[in-house]
């Protein structure tokens, strides 16, 4: 029973860094590609996002990006 456990706890762990990983690679390109270079916004939200890894990304995506798309309607 306790190697079962262990399996399900380390895929766990594997789909949570994969999917953390993946968030802030999509963070980052959308910031870079898709945010107006109106004043130091962008490269701002691009050095959270670098800087802080994960929660960076995760900041971003609900404070920032709903904001531009609202605004921007990109």
């Amino acid at each position: 029973m306790s190697a079962i456990f262990a399996l399900v706890f380390m895929l766990a762990c594997l789909a949570i860094g994969v999917g953390s990983v993946a968030l802030w690679v999509w963070m980052l390109v959308d910031c870079a590609t898709k945010e107006p270079d109106q004043g130091n916004d962008k490269l701002i939200w691009i050095l959270i996002i670098v800087l802080t890894n994960w929660i960076g990304a995760l900041l971003y995506l609900l404070i920032r990006r709903p904001e531009r798309i609202r605004v921007h309607g990109q």
